[in-house]
This record gives structure tokens, C-alpha cells and sequence, in this order.
């Protein structure tokens, strides 16, 4: 049982987030799920409410930042600064997904509620956080454009990762494995052909060809 007594708001959100979660496979993301979160950690459902003055879009960011601090405690970013870039990227997405699995139906209903027009704008800065949290335990450091294309570019592949995992049936999710290493692989490409086109090509020196 949680003192709520003990906790900021912030803390007792991420506390109820995976219960509410869990609760929503049933109950949808609404106050019934709330309410049941709240008698498995102990604590009383008005102070529950209080948490998530947003409704249901409060309590799909909470459960997104609930995955978020589970992927930082179990990578240690020492390790995986040593794998290549493509496997921290495919480690950390996984995570992601292993981290919901058996919540595909409230995960199902997560995505068809970001999905309202009202939501998208802060569905966009959801995912573009969590593509923030994997690159920067990912070692990257890049201040520059790349800062902003990497983010939005894994931000997608996230999003497709996740719309294809919720309706993946097969065994082990071997689909979605394939998809995202499918995904990975394109950005790898794309990535060195634009290191390429971007490579600081010899201009032509008039004072050396004169000399010449």
C-alpha cells in the first residue's frame, strides 16, 4: 500500500498509472479505472481523481511516462553506448513494446483515444519525448538539425511499431520484430546516404589553379 500522504502529484500518478492501465483492459481509460487503481495501491479515490484533472488523456501520458522510467532503470547507459547504433535503437523500442505486453486492448483504446483531433497535438509531444528519452540513453548528443530529425523519424517508427504490435498475433510477435528491423534498417540507410550528400565536397580554388 502507498501513503498518498507521502507523495506529490507526480509521484502518485506514475504510482496508479500501470493499475489503471491494467483496469482499462475492462473499464476503458475513465474514472472506473481510477477508482480501481486506487484500492489496489491504497488510497482514496477523490485523492486519485486529483492526479488527473485531464481525464483520460492525463492518465495515457502518465502510463507513458511509467514506461519511460522503467526503460532508464533497466538500461545503463555505459552498456549501451557500446552496442551499435541500430541495436540500442531496436533494444529500446523493444523494451517499450515488452513493456505493454498483455495491455494490447488497453493499449488498442490508449491509441484510438490519442487518435481524436482534440488529442493529437498532445499525442505528438508524447511521442516525441519518448523518442527524446531512447536517443539521449542512446549516448546521442547532437545539438544541430539531426537533434530534431532523429527524434521525429524514431518518434514514427514508435508510433507504427505500436499500431502494429496491438494487432500482432503471432507468435512471439515475430511480426513486429520484422517490421521493426525493417523500420531500423530504412533509417540506417537513409542515414548514410545523408551523410553522404552532406560530405564537404573540394571547392574550386581559383588562386590554386592559377598557380597551377
Amino acid at each position: 500500500m502507498v501513503n498518498a500522504a507521502d507523495l506529490t502529484l507526480d509521484e502518485l500518478r506514475l504510482e496508479l498509472a500501470p493499475e489503471i492501465a491494467l483496469a482499462a483492459i475492462f473499464d476503458g481509460w475513465n474514472d472506473e479505472a481510477v477508482v480501481s487503481a486506487s484500492q489496489v495501491i491504497g488510497v482514496e479515490p477523490a485523492v486519485a481523481r486529483l492526479a488527473f484533472p485531464g481525464g483520460a488523456m492525463d492518465m495515457i501520458a502518465a502510463w507513458v511516462a511509467s514506461v519511460d522510467r522503467k526503460m532508464e532503470a533497466a538500461f545503463e547507459r555505459e552498456v549501451l553506448v557500446q552496442m551499435p547504433i541500430r541495436e540500442r535503437i531496436r533494444a529500446l523500442v523493444w523494451f517499450r513494446l515488452e513493456a505493454v505486453a498483455g495491455l494490447e486492448e488497453s493499449l488498442r483504446r490508449a491509441l484510438a483515444i490519442q487518435a481524436m483531433p482534440q488529442n493529437l497535438a498532445r499525442t505528438a509531444k508524447l511521442g516525441w519525448a519518448s523518442a527524446d528519452a531512447m536517443w539521449r540513453l542512446a549516448g546521442d548528443t547532437a545539438t544541430d538539425y539531426n537533434y530534431y530529425t532523429k527524434r521525429a523519424i524514431l518518434a514514427g517508427i514508435y508510433a507504427a511499431a505500436l499500431a502494429v504490435f496491438v494487432e500482432d498475433e503471432s507468435e512471439g510477435k515475430a511480426e513486429t520484430r520484422a517490421f521493426l528491423d525493417r523500420r531500423i534498417e530504412d533509417v540506417m540507410r537513409f542515414e548514410k546516404t545523408k551523410a553522404r550528400l552532406l560530405r564537404p565536397r573540394e571547392r574550386f580554388d581559383m588562386v590554386r589553379f592559377l598557380g597551377r
